[in-house]
Protein backbone atom coordinates (compact mmCIF):
# COMPACT_ATOMS: atom_id res chain seq x y z
CA UNK A 1 0.00 0.00 0.00
CA UNK A 2 1.26 3.46 -1.00
CA UNK A 3 1.88 6.13 1.56
CA UNK A 4 -0.39 9.15 1.32
CA UNK A 5 0.05 12.56 2.90
CA UNK A 6 -3.17 13.04 4.59
CA UNK A 7 -2.24 16.65 5.43
CA UNK A 8 -2.41 17.74 1.76
CA UNK A 9 -5.75 19.23 1.02
CA UNK A 10 -7.44 17.95 -2.08
CA UNK A 11 -8.19 20.40 -4.93
CA UNK A 12 -5.18 22.76 -4.36
CA UNK A 13 -2.25 22.96 -6.81
CA UNK A 14 1.25 23.62 -5.57
CA UNK A 15 2.36 27.28 -5.88
CA UNK A 16 4.77 28.14 -8.82
CA UNK A 17 8.15 29.81 -8.51
CA UNK A 18 8.06 33.44 -7.45
CA UNK A 19 10.23 36.34 -8.88
CA UNK A 20 12.33 38.02 -6.34
CA UNK A 21 13.70 41.58 -6.60
CA UNK A 22 16.92 40.51 -8.31
CA UNK A 23 15.00 38.84 -11.10
CA UNK A 24 12.98 42.05 -11.70
CA UNK A 25 16.14 44.17 -11.80
CA UNK A 26 17.73 41.78 -14.29
CA UNK A 27 14.72 42.02 -16.58
CA UNK A 28 14.80 45.87 -16.43
CA UNK A 29 18.54 45.92 -17.26
CA UNK A 30 17.94 43.63 -20.26
CA UNK A 31 15.11 45.87 -21.55
CA UNK A 32 17.22 49.01 -21.14
CA UNK A 33 20.15 47.36 -22.93
CA UNK A 34 17.92 46.37 -25.85
CA UNK A 35 16.54 49.94 -26.11
CA UNK A 36 20.04 51.48 -26.04
CA UNK A 37 21.24 49.06 -28.69
CA UNK A 38 18.24 49.87 -30.89
CA UNK A 39 18.82 53.66 -30.37
CA UNK A 40 22.48 53.42 -31.49
CA UNK A 41 21.49 51.17 -34.39
CA UNK A 42 19.01 53.84 -35.63
CA UNK A 43 21.66 56.56 -35.26
CA UNK A 44 24.14 54.39 -37.20
CA UNK A 45 21.60 53.83 -40.00
CA UNK A 46 20.33 57.48 -40.07
CA UNK A 47 23.02 59.77 -38.66
CA UNK A 48 20.96 62.88 -39.65
CA UNK A 49 17.95 61.77 -37.59
CA UNK A 50 16.54 64.58 -35.38
CA UNK A 51 17.11 62.55 -32.17
CA UNK A 52 20.87 62.28 -32.83
CA UNK A 53 22.54 64.66 -30.33
CA UNK A 54 25.71 64.81 -32.42
CA UNK A 55 24.66 64.90 -36.08
CA UNK A 56 27.43 64.99 -38.73
CA UNK A 57 28.28 68.49 -40.07
CA UNK A 58 26.40 69.49 -43.23
CA UNK A 59 28.16 69.09 -46.53
CA UNK A 60 29.42 72.55 -47.66
CA UNK A 61 27.78 73.89 -50.77
CA UNK A 62 30.10 74.13 -53.70
CA UNK A 63 29.50 76.54 -56.51
CA UNK A 64 29.68 75.06 -59.96
CA UNK A 65 32.95 75.61 -61.71
CA UNK A 66 32.71 78.55 -64.11
CA UNK A 67 33.48 77.80 -67.69
CA UNK A 68 35.32 80.57 -69.47
CA UNK A 69 34.00 81.19 -72.96
CA UNK A 70 36.45 83.21 -75.06
CA UNK A 71 35.00 86.29 -76.74
CA UNK A 72 35.09 86.04 -80.49
CA UNK A 73 36.19 89.18 -82.29
CA UNK A 74 33.96 90.24 -85.17
CA UNK A 75 35.12 89.79 -88.69
CA UNK A 76 37.26 92.55 -90.14
CA UNK A 77 35.09 95.35 -91.56
CA UNK A 78 36.02 96.54 -95.01
CA UNK A 79 35.02 100.11 -95.81
CA UNK A 80 33.21 100.63 -99.07
CA UNK A 81 33.09 103.87 -101.00
CA UNK A 82 29.71 105.59 -100.53
CA UNK A 83 27.74 106.36 -103.65
CA UNK A 84 28.28 109.86 -104.99
CA UNK A 85 25.07 111.86 -105.15
CA UNK A 86 24.71 114.40 -107.91
CA UNK A 87 22.84 117.52 -106.84
CA UNK A 88 20.18 118.69 -109.23
CA UNK A 89 18.79 122.20 -109.30
CA UNK A 90 15.16 121.96 -108.26
CA UNK A 91 13.27 125.26 -108.33
CA UNK A 92 11.66 126.07 -104.97
CA UNK A 93 7.88 125.90 -104.87
CA UNK A 94 6.06 129.17 -105.17
CA UNK A 95 3.83 130.28 -102.28
CA UNK A 96 0.28 131.31 -103.14
CA UNK A 97 -1.27 133.78 -100.75
CA UNK A 98 -4.53 132.66 -99.18
CA UNK A 99 -7.24 135.32 -99.44
CA UNK A 100 -8.27 136.65 -96.05
CA UNK A 101 -11.82 137.44 -95.05
CA UNK A 102 -12.43 141.02 -94.01
CA UNK A 103 -14.60 140.93 -90.89
CA UNK A 104 -17.63 143.12 -90.74
CA UNK A 105 -20.56 143.48 -88.38
CA UNK A 106 -24.12 144.57 -88.95
CA UNK A 107 -24.33 145.77 -85.31
CA UNK A 108 -23.02 149.30 -84.81
CA UNK A 109 -20.23 149.65 -82.23
CA UNK A 110 -21.34 150.52 -78.74
CA UNK A 111 -20.10 153.56 -76.92
CA UNK A 112 -17.26 152.88 -74.50
CA UNK A 113 -18.45 153.75 -70.99
CA UNK A 114 -16.55 156.52 -69.30
CA UNK A 115 -14.58 155.58 -66.21
CA UNK A 116 -16.30 156.45 -62.98
CA UNK A 117 -14.73 159.19 -60.91
CA UNK A 118 -12.80 158.11 -57.85
CA UNK A 119 -14.74 159.15 -54.74
CA UNK A 120 -13.13 161.94 -52.80
CA UNK A 121 -11.96 161.55 -49.23
CA UNK A 122 -14.62 162.69 -46.74
CA UNK A 123 -12.29 165.29 -45.18
CA UNK A 124 -10.11 168.00 -46.67
CA UNK A 125 -7.19 169.69 -44.92
CA UNK A 126 -5.17 172.90 -45.06
CA UNK A 127 -2.40 174.46 -42.98
CA UNK A 128 -0.45 177.65 -42.31
CA UNK A 129 2.75 178.45 -40.41
CA UNK A 130 2.36 180.81 -37.41
CA UNK A 131 4.29 181.71 -34.26
CA UNK A 132 3.75 179.32 -31.35
CA UNK A 133 3.52 182.30 -28.96
CA UNK A 134 -0.04 182.84 -30.21
CA UNK A 135 -1.10 179.70 -28.29
CA UNK A 136 -1.54 180.44 -24.56
CA UNK A 137 0.13 177.23 -23.32
CA UNK A 138 3.17 177.82 -25.59
CA UNK A 139 3.80 181.49 -24.87
CA UNK A 140 6.52 180.90 -22.28
CA UNK A 141 8.45 178.54 -24.60
CA UNK A 142 9.05 181.20 -27.22
CA UNK A 143 11.28 179.93 -30.01
CA UNK A 144 12.43 176.86 -28.04
CA UNK A 145 9.65 174.72 -29.50
CA UNK A 146 8.34 173.42 -32.82
CA UNK A 147 5.25 171.37 -33.52
CA UNK A 148 1.93 170.81 -35.28
CA UNK A 149 -1.53 171.65 -33.94
CA UNK A 150 -5.04 172.18 -35.23
CA UNK A 151 -8.72 171.19 -35.13
CA UNK A 152 -11.33 169.00 -36.91
CA UNK A 153 -14.80 170.28 -37.93
CA UNK A 154 -17.78 168.79 -39.72
CA UNK A 155 -19.42 170.26 -42.83
CA UNK A 156 -21.35 172.81 -40.79
CA UNK A 157 -18.26 173.96 -38.86
CA UNK A 158 -19.04 172.15 -35.62
CA UNK A 159 -16.09 170.48 -33.86
CA UNK A 160 -15.70 166.68 -34.13
CA UNK A 161 -14.23 165.08 -31.03
CA UNK A 162 -12.61 161.63 -30.90
CA UNK A 163 -11.18 161.38 -34.43
CA UNK A 164 -7.69 159.86 -34.66
CA UNK A 165 -5.00 162.17 -36.07
CA UNK A 166 -1.68 160.70 -37.19
CA UNK A 167 1.62 162.56 -37.91
CA UNK A 168 3.93 160.41 -40.06
CA UNK A 169 7.28 160.94 -41.82
CA UNK A 170 10.79 162.03 -40.83
CA UNK A 171 11.93 164.98 -38.74
CA UNK A 172 15.61 165.85 -38.41
CA UNK A 173 16.52 162.52 -40.01
CA UNK A 174 14.49 160.51 -37.46
CA UNK A 175 11.29 158.58 -38.26
CA UNK A 176 8.07 160.04 -36.87
CA UNK A 177 4.78 158.17 -36.28
CA UNK A 178 2.70 160.00 -33.67
CA UNK A 179 -0.99 159.43 -32.90
CA UNK A 180 -3.42 161.63 -30.97
CA UNK A 181 -7.22 162.16 -30.73
CA UNK A 182 -9.11 165.34 -31.49
CA UNK A 183 -10.37 167.15 -28.40
CA UNK A 184 -7.20 166.67 -26.31
CA UNK A 185 -5.83 170.23 -26.73
CA UNK A 186 -8.46 172.90 -26.05
CA UNK A 187 -6.08 175.76 -26.96
CA UNK A 188 -7.09 175.06 -30.59
CA UNK A 189 -10.83 174.67 -29.88
CA UNK A 190 -13.10 171.88 -28.66
CA UNK A 191 -11.68 169.48 -31.30
CA UNK A 192 -8.09 170.67 -30.89
CA UNK A 193 -4.95 168.51 -31.05
CA UNK A 194 -1.20 169.16 -30.83
CA UNK A 195 2.06 167.34 -31.69
CA UNK A 196 5.44 168.42 -30.27
CA UNK A 197 8.40 167.85 -32.62
CA UNK A 198 11.43 169.43 -30.95
CA UNK A 199 12.98 172.35 -29.10
CA UNK A 200 14.80 173.86 -32.08
CA UNK A 201 12.88 174.89 -35.22
CA UNK A 202 14.26 173.37 -38.44
CA UNK A 203 13.43 173.52 -42.13
CA UNK A 204 11.87 170.55 -43.92
CA UNK A 205 9.91 170.17 -47.15
CA UNK A 206 7.07 167.64 -47.27
CA UNK A 207 8.93 165.21 -44.99
CA UNK A 208 5.85 164.98 -42.77
CA UNK A 209 2.16 164.49 -43.46
CA UNK A 210 -0.98 164.64 -41.30
CA UNK A 211 -3.75 162.08 -41.71
CA UNK A 212 -7.17 161.43 -40.18
CA UNK A 213 -8.12 157.78 -39.46
CA UNK A 214 -11.42 156.19 -38.62
CA UNK A 215 -11.79 153.60 -35.85
CA UNK A 216 -10.84 150.81 -38.30
CA UNK A 217 -7.56 152.59 -39.18
CA UNK A 218 -8.70 153.64 -42.66
CA UNK A 219 -7.68 157.15 -43.83
CA UNK A 220 -10.38 159.83 -44.00
CA UNK A 221 -8.38 162.35 -46.05
CA UNK A 222 -5.67 162.55 -48.64
CA UNK A 223 -2.26 162.83 -46.97
CA UNK A 224 -1.69 166.47 -46.04
CA UNK A 225 2.04 167.06 -46.56
CA UNK A 226 3.47 169.98 -44.57
CA UNK A 227 6.66 172.06 -44.45
CA UNK A 228 8.45 173.21 -41.31
CA UNK A 229 10.53 176.35 -40.87
CA UNK A 230 13.47 177.43 -38.75
CA UNK A 231 11.90 180.90 -38.42
CA UNK A 232 10.65 181.50 -34.88
CA UNK A 233 7.62 183.24 -36.35
CA UNK A 234 6.64 180.00 -38.18
CA UNK A 235 7.52 177.33 -35.63
CA UNK A 236 3.87 176.16 -35.31
CA UNK A 237 2.10 174.48 -38.24
CA UNK A 238 -1.59 175.18 -37.72
CA UNK A 239 -3.77 172.51 -39.47
CA UNK A 240 -7.52 172.61 -40.03
CA UNK A 241 -9.56 169.59 -41.19
CA UNK A 242 -13.14 169.96 -42.40
CA UNK A 243 -15.65 167.43 -43.60
CA UNK A 244 -16.72 167.92 -47.22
Amino acid sequence: MKNFDFDEQPGKRPAGPRLNQWDILSIIVVVITVCIAGYYLLIFIKPNAPFNPFPPPPTPYRLPTATITPIQLPATWTATNPPVLTATDTPPPTFTLIPTVTPFSLVPPTNTPKPTATPKAPFSGSYQAIASTLIPSLTDLGCAWQGVGGSVDDASGSPIIGIVIRLVGTYGGNPINLVIVSGTSLDYGRSGFQFSLGTTPINSTKDLYVQLDDQAGLPLNDNLYINTYSDCGKNLILVHFKKR
